[in-house]
């Protein structure tokens, strides 16, 4: 029986706390028992309003995207500078590394093993297909184009293709056609006529996730308005969690395990919004998922239906049958 795909998370997924010191060059190593270099680095001041900024390869390092609003991509010299061997450089830029204020880092390395694929295309106007390299299905696919300043669109396997949100805004699921239309497939995703996944002649970027057996997985949940709530398996210690009620309109959510290595688990910020982190603690990481712990609107309220990404500190069981134990 195969318990997992992936024995070692740390090698495809880590997250970097760190304090900025203000210099032209902070380079940051990650902590993890194995060595990760990046594709896809996401950082947000923890201890000021600032927007979250979105980093990766195939743009290229100093150009960013923010996560909360529509700004299409901009140059900046003094933000990420480097994608390491085991990490990644920042400079002074307020949003990276700014003196003594406090950053989180979530970093991905593309990889069809662990279920993540960086994809940059043109848009044509018109439905289309755009190949990617998972293998398997994606589960999560987030679009943005670079050229314009249009939504950030998100396909989930939970919602369908007829059906998006928009990860820098606080709305549910809204059914459309005009952004994918049609279900992605072992190969290709496609992309419909709206500017804002596939405009002719704009850059656009697309961050697709699979989800892999004992690493990763996009799923959903339903609210019980309890604050002792659900129980969501996994099959894995979730290192990152991302939640957002889709069937009504509240804030999307991120916790992670270094910011809050202890159950109760809190200190979530929000891809949508610019504030800093806020500190009330909602659940609890376990071996082989999470428990919600508190019955706020905007993790679990009574009915309401959730979509969940999570990425693994450890799986349940690794491949050789050894369990893992509880935080």
């Amino acid at each position: 029986m195969a318990y997992t795909a992936i024995d070692d998370p740390e090698k495809f997924f880590q997250t970097d706390i760190y304090t900025g010191d203000g210099s032209t060059t902070q380079a940051q190593t990650f902590d993890g028992d194995s060595d990760l270099q990046p594709d896809f680095v996401w950082i947000k001041e923890r201890s000021e309003t600032r927007s979250h900024v979105l980093f990766d390869s195939v743009r290229g390092v100093t150009v960013q995207l923010n996560a909360n609003d529509t700004a299409s991509d901009a140059t900046v010299s003094d933000s990420l500078k480097v994608f390491g061997s085991d990490g990644y450089s920042v400079g002074p830029n307020n949003s990276t590394g700014k003196n003594t204020e406090t950053y989180v880092a979530w970093a991905w390395k593309e990889s069809a093993t662990a279920g993540f694929d960086i994809v940059s295309f043109t848009g044509s106007g018109s439905q289309r297909t755009v190949a990617h390299n998972l293998g398997v299905k994606p589960s999560m696919i987030w679009v943005k184009n670079r050229d314009e300043t249009e939504n950030w669109i998100v396909y989930d396997k939970v919602n369908g293709a007829d059906n998006f949100m928009s990860l820098n805004l606080t709305a549910g699921t809204a059914a459309s056609s005009s952004m994918f239309n049609v279900e992605p497939t072992t190969s290709v995703f496609t992309v419909n006529s709206s500017n804002a996944s596939n405009k002719s002649s704009s850059a656009m970027i697309a961050y697709c996730f699979a989800n892999i057996k004992g690493y990763s997985k996009v799923g959903s949940y339903q609210g019980s308005g309890n604050a002792n709530g659900p129980f969501i398996y996994l099959g894995f210690k979730p290192a990152f969690l991302m939640v957002k009620l889709s069937s009504g309109t509240d804030d999307w959510q991120i916790l992670d395990n270094k910011r809050s290595p202890h159950n109760i688990v809190g200190g979530y910020l929000r891809p949508n919004a610019s504030g800093a982190t806020t500190d009330n603690d909602v659940i609890d990481f376990t071996s082989n998922g999470f428990k919600l712990r508190t019955s706020a609107g905007s993790w679990n309220p009574n009915n309401g239906t959730f979509v969940y990404m999570a990425f693994a500190e450890n799986p349940l069981v690794t491949s050789t049958g050894i369990p893992v134990t509880a935080r």
